[in-house]
């Protein structure tokens, strides 16, 4: 499942004033003396010559093939493979072409509604492997075994490196009831698993009361309505008596920026910096709370190498502001954000925007979120997410801090 996206329609609108007052510009290039007067017209002139290079050695492997190539040629394909490979030249492991016909898939996974066996997965760059970061609670593939910490070596026969994540995500999708194989990689053992795709409806938020009235809230990413989720369930825990709150990040990937910022605003201070928002200009948005908590006790989350992006906007506003004590493992350290532009053909690009900074201006991109209280989990447990709570030393430390 892809990662994390945030979506600002005002920033859709200004790419279109963008793209359009750049058209009027090369149009006008005509106009030679009046755009060489000054540095903007000598930049203008240097990116158009750079487009033509472009174009001239595209058309040059154009003639290449139409010369040499045996087989038929598709210039849709040719089309997608030419853009995938220019947004691939940034090297930027977040940003990617989204062609029209998976465009509809990836809107689904946004919304936590699609058709598959359930599996969160990320691009394990230094291996270029995808990994399995987890699979969906009741889903196929927790069902059949599959781990977090896997290594997705191939889907129905074909085989894909970290970077075809998206080819290898749209292929194990499919339609509901149909079969998929999917070869993994464990350790040194390769496991073979035949799965029933399944309408996968993602309802993350769960929780429980524990002892000494502790309130216990999970959920294993950031889906459109994942803030709404989390307010009825604290509400029915509350109502429950509870007189203190763990929220458990592990595992949780992220998604959806502005659900973790509406989380956040239910508990600190009405106006508190949440996050700071900053593009390739330096230029700053700061995200701050607009209401007064709803939630005013003392609360402990819980986080591992696996909590990301919109996990670690959260668990580092409430760190900053010292409204929760952090415990467990240092988190993932994914501090940019992507924004999905859908062009004028249907397909989509997903682009590496801004970076974030904590309320403290921490930067947490390849660095992540430090504990307050470092602990791991016992050697023994082989998977973090079919852990006993009498094993979980990370959730009894939760739970002592809190008595």
């Amino acid at each position: 499942m892809e990662e994390p996206k945030k979506f600002k329609t005002y920033k859709i609108i200004m790419l279109i004033i963008l793209v359009a007052f750049i058209t009027f510009l090369i149009t006008s290039i005509g106009m030679y003396q009046y755009f060489t007067n000054d540095g903007f017209g000598k930049s203008l002139i240097a990116k158009s010559k750079e487009n033509e290079e472009l174009v001239e050695t595209l058309d040059n492997y154009r003639r290449i093939i139409d010369k040499y190539y045996l087989g038929e040629i598709d210039e849709e394909k040719l089309k997608e493979g030419a853009i995938a490979g220019y947004i691939e030249g940034l090297g930027d492991e977040y940003t990617e072409y989204i062609s029209k016909e998976d465009m509809e898939d990836y809107m689904a996974d946004t919304t936590g509604n699609f058709v598959g066996v359930g599996i969160y997965m990320v691009e394990d760059t230094e291996a270029n492997k995808i990994m399995v970061l987890a699979p969906i609670k009741g889903s196929p593939a927790e069902k059949a075994g599959i781990q977090p910490g896997d290594y997705i070596i191939s889907v129905d026969g074909v085989t894909y490196t970290g970077e075809q994540m998206t080819e290898a995500s749209n292929n194990i999708k499919g339609e509901e009831g149909s079969k998929v194989k999917i070869q993994i990689l464990r350790d040194d053992e390769t496991l073979e698993f035949e799965l029933t795709r399944e309408n996968i409806k993602v309802n993350p938020v769960e929780g429980e009361v524990l002892e000494n009235n502790i309130g216990y809230i999970e959920f294993s990413s950031f889906d459109d309505g994942t803030a709404e989720e989390f307010e009825t369930k604290f509400q029915e825990l509350e109502a429950q008596g509870i007189k203190s709150l763990i929220i458990d990040l592990r595992n949780n990937g992220g998604g959806i920026v502005d659900e973790a910022l509406e989380i956040a605003n239910y508990i600190l201070e009405k106006d508190s910096v949440i996050l700071y928002e900053v593009d390739k200009d330096n230029n700053e948005t700061v995200e701050k709370t607009t209401d007064d908590p709803i939630i005013n006790m003392p609360i402990v989350v819980l986080t591992n190498e696996n909590t990301a992006s919109s996990s670690e906007i959260l668990a580092g506003a409430l760190k900053d502001h010292k409204k929760a004590t952090i415990v467990g493992e240092k988190t993932y350290g994914k501090g940019v954000i992507q924004q999905l532009l859908t062009l004028p053909d249907g397909s989509g690009l997903k682009i590496t925007s801004e970076k974030y900074l904590t309320p403290n201006r921490t930067e947490i991109n390849k660095v992540g979120i430090e504990p307050d209280e470092k602990v791991e989990l016992p050697e023994s447990i082989t998977n973090v997410l079919n852990v006993e709570k009498n094993d979980d030393t990370q959730l009894q430390k939760a739970i002592e801090i809190l008595k």
